[in-house]
């Protein structure tokens, strides 16, 4: 049986354009996968802690030797783990904040690095390879080619290297300019920003659509 792992980290709740989105892609990945099952996550309801020292050591202390700390770590880690594991396709709503990514998918990103679990510890080889994983991500401004802020968007340029040694290998679908409908200053952006929005909408749509013969 398929299972779809949908992660939202948005902090602003029924405002978030990423939410909205990743809602209409795990409704499209529902449509055609009806015999499948939805893992849910939520990262900015119920966001995970940074990985520290006990997070560290917790990987490679043996399990039998763990203090009472570590051993609550490294049930969370295998937790987390365990959810990418059980996924045919992963679904992640990544919205830009700063300039980079949510602390929580920093955190959770974090968490996958585990030599023995999701990397080969003799080849290095990632062993979470082989899923479709789907970043969908919203940006309030515009960073494209020959914007000022070009190249400013570190979320999407990290996430595929933060992930990298686990074999996972993100594909994106991106609206931006998603300010212009709350910020007076970025009015005349609105139908650039519309226009962004649907093209990320129909990417969507596309994403489980057989292709015609």
């Amino acid at each position: 049986m398929t299972n779809l792992l949908h992660i939202d980290s948005s902090i602003t709740g029924e405002h978030s354009i990423s939410r909205r989105l990743t809602a209409r892609a795990a409704a499209a990945w529902r449509a055609a996968h009806p015999e499948g099952t939805v893992t849910y996550r939520d990262l900015g309801a119920d966001p995970l802690p940074h990985f520290d020292a006990v997070s560290n050591a917790a990987r490679s202390v043996p399990p039998e030797q763990h203090t009472p700390e570590q051993a609550a770590a490294w049930r969370l880690i295998t937790e987390l783990v365990e959810e990418v594991k059980a996924a045919d396709t992963i679904l992640l709503g990544l919205p830009l904040y700063n300039f980079g990514p949510p602390s929580t998918v920093k955190a959770w990103v974090d968490h996958l690095i585990v030599p023995g679990l999701t990397i080969d510890a003799e080849t290095r080889q990632g062993l979470l390879g082989g899923r479709d994983f789907i970043v969908v991500t919203s940006r309030g401004g515009g960073y494209g080619e020959g914007t000022p802020r070009a190249g400013w968007d570190h979320a999407q340029s990290w996430i595929p290297h933060g992930v990298s040694l686990t074999g996972l290998e993100p594909r994106f679908v991106t609206a931006e300019l998603t300010m212009a409908k709350v910020n007076p200053a970025m009015a005349d952006l609105l139908p650039l920003a519309e226009a962004s929005q649907a093209e990320a909408e129909r990417a969507i749509d596309a994403l489980w659509t057989p292709v015609a013969a």
